[in-house]
């Protein structure tokens, strides 16, 4: 009908075209758009929806909707939390945590496939930055902060999270960069401790998970310390001390190999029963000068060809690796206990 006017209309330059929708089809921003594109000149709404019926057309999300496909709308919605929350303190009318661009859950994700679809597309996002990269990202329409809000709640964890999105709580929050195949694991672990506590749970928590399941889980071995020192006359061989409470019981063994890991392992193989070895593994560092520490993630293949990845954190890579392997160990032990 709006276009049929503005083709017909003789005099179609003396007047102004004003859309009034509303949403009793929950259609109001649709037959907006719509209508807009078909000629009109001007827009009646509400903020956030608010009017007869089912309301008014909901100027925040008309609006958003035309700046991020790009069009200068000559609002500011920078502060878009503030303006929600002067609205709500005004008409005593709560916002929906889904209400789009302005409710609590807008730029947050707890399903598995999407909160893996974020994570591969900020890593892709960062990379590109510099380059004239344009903000394009699975499920989220706009950048965030161009409403005020923030990145770091992006993904929230609950029992439908997958190991994407822990994975990006661990690697955002903690500076962990977890291989792949230690992702699976840990985000199983975090949706069977969601499912007990039946409700979201915070990146503390998952941490928590982490540390208990990884870097500190119970077990017969505690790494009391561990000395490698060089030969002397073969810079290829190292020597290597090491003290381990087995059970309580406190043993020293000392071993020699071609580097100070390979020394370790070897000493560790008189002093339990697990038959493993340790191909490679990833380490990192977190942090910078006199304070960075180095995390090391060990995976052990067992006879039976199974890996057991245990974590490690210490001032030293040698050291944050042999505790994670002690870790391992103590994972080996609790899945054959």
């Amino acid at each position: 009908m709006i276009e049929w006017f503005c083709r017909n209309f003789r005099e179609r330059d003396k007047v102004l075209i004003s859309l009034h929708s509303h949403n009793d089809q929950g259609m109001a921003v649709a037959a907006t758009e719509l209508s807009i594109l078909a000629g009109a000149d001007r827009v009646e709404g509400t903020l956030f929806g608010h009017g007869e019926r089912t309301g008014n057309v909901d100027l925040v999300t008309l609006a958003n909707n035309l700046f991020s496909r790009g069009v200068d709308i000559g609002l500011d919605f920078s502060n878009l939390n503030e303006i929600a929350e002067t609205i709500e303190r005004l008409t005593g009318l709560p916002i929906n945590c889904r209400q789009p661009y302005s409710g609590e859950y807008v730029f947050t994700a707890f399903s598995g496939s999407h909160q893996d679809a974020i994570r591969k597309g900020m890593r892709n996002l960062e990379e590109g930055r510099g380059v004239g990269t344009v903000w394009k990202l699975p499920y989220l329409h706009v950048d965030p902060t161009d409403l005020g809000r923030k990145y770091e709640r992006l993904i929230r964890i609950n029992s439908q999270s997958g190991k994407g999105g822990v994975a990006w709580v661990l690697e955002q929050d903690y500076g962990l960069e977890l291989p792949k195949p230690m992702q699976t694991e840990i985000g199983a672990a975090v949706q069977r401790y969601s499912d007990e506590v039946g409700r979201e749970i915070s990146s503390e928590e998952v941490f928590n998970i982490f540390n208990g399941e990884f870097m500190s889980p119970a077990g017969p071995y505690e790494l009391v310390g561990y000395w490698p020192r060089p030969d002397d006359d073969d810079p290829t061989l190292v020597h290597g001390e090491t003290r381990l409470r087995v059970a309580g019981e406190e043993k020293t063994v000392r071993a020699d190999g071609n580097g100070p890991i390979s020394a370790f392992v070897h000493a560790l193989r008189r002093l339990c029963n697990i038959a493993f070895t340790v191909e490679d593994y990833h380490e990192q560092a977190i942090g910078s000068g006199a304070d960075a520490r180095a995390v090391a993630y060990v995976p052990l293949k067992l006879e039976d060809g199974s890996i057991a990845y245990g974590v490690g954190s210490d001032t030293n890579i040698d050291q944050a690796a042999v505790r994670a392997i002690v870790a391992g160990l103590n994972r080996v032990s609790q899945r054959s206990s």
